[in-house]
């Protein structure tokens, strides 16, 4: 066994007696070598010289154990060559169907799912969706413990008046180091309290339950939350929060009938045309 293999400065250049000017051998392992034309791909997606000649090294590299493998398995197995045949056709044919399939149902697909849609799914497997965390609406405010703002915050996150809340929202943008203040966005509550002291809380449903505001302090902040709303794990979230999921849902639900659909079509067309027979 021979295992050859140029450095990149010099891979378009050296020549072997088993290749050519146009097409250069660039690495062999036994009898079997790779050509400069079966890595011409590499360089003409590469972005940059650098980028091609690490790339290149990369593939070669795989290339060679690849082919070591194939080399020890020929060795060590008994190949039945007629199921191996077999095998390798019906790989084939299923890849030929799955790339008609793709673009069938690719052009066939409907991605747009309305909200009534949706919604009469998320009514029929409510049970299906029960959180595994908990989940909450809240305003959430960081900022350094030593502002003056601190403490007209603390009166205007409990408050619901539109006034108070533009100026909070104010406050937020122009002194927060941090904020979240979408109150129809229903988040994970170990997202909006990750990097906080709350983080380190042992019961956290016991705190939601507690408490409607909650501000706590670190060396060097202040971080006010004010729950809005919130559901506990195993309990059934609300729509918007897995609409998107129940949509994705739906859609892959399209592509699978209409790749179904497709086979249907398909026998019962050839039926129709008599082109095929089944023999006693």
């Amino acid at each position: 066994m021979s295992i050859l293999l140029l450095g990149s400065c010099d891979l378009f250049k050296m020549k072997g007696e088993e290749e050519d000017e146009e097409d250069p051998v660039i690495a062999a392992v036994g009898r079997t070598y790779l050509h400069a034309s079966d890595i011409d791909f590499i360089r003409g997606d590469a972005r940059a010289e650098l980028d091609s000649a690490e790339m290149v090294s990369r593939y070669v590299q795989t290339w060679i154990k690849k082919q070591l493998m194939i080399k020890e398995a020929s060795k060590n197995l008994t190949i039945n060559e007629a199921e191996l045949n077999r095998k390798l056709l019906d790989y084939r044919y299923a890849l030929i169907i799955y790339e008609f399939e793709k673009s069938h149902v690719e052009q066939k697909l409907n991605k747009e799912v309305p909200l009534d849609e949706i919604l009469a799914y998320y009514e029929r497997h409510k049970e299906n969706f029960a959180l595994k965390e908990i989940i909450v609406r809240t305003n959430f405010i960081k900022m350094e413990k030593g502002l003056p703002q601190k403490r007209q915050l603390e009166r205007l996150i409990n408050s619901n008046r539109e006034n108070d809340r533009r100026e909070m929202k104010d406050i937020a943008q122009r002194y927060a180091s941090n904020y979240f203040l979408e109150d129809s966005t229903w988040i994970k509550f170990d997202d909006i309290i990750l990097n906080t002291p709350l983080a380190q809380n042992a019961n956290n449903v016991q705190l939601l339950r507690s408490n409607r505001t909650i501000s706590v302090d670190d060396d060097s902040y202040a971080y006010f939350f004010h729950i809005l709303e919130y559901r506990l794990q195993d309990q059934v979230p609300p729509l918007e929060f897995v609409k998107d999921e129940i949509s994705k849902i739906i859609v892959n639900k399209r592509r699978v009938a209409l790749a179904e659909q497709l086979h249907k079509d398909v026998y019962n067309k050839a039926l129709d045309n008599n082109e095929f027979t089944i023999y006693d």
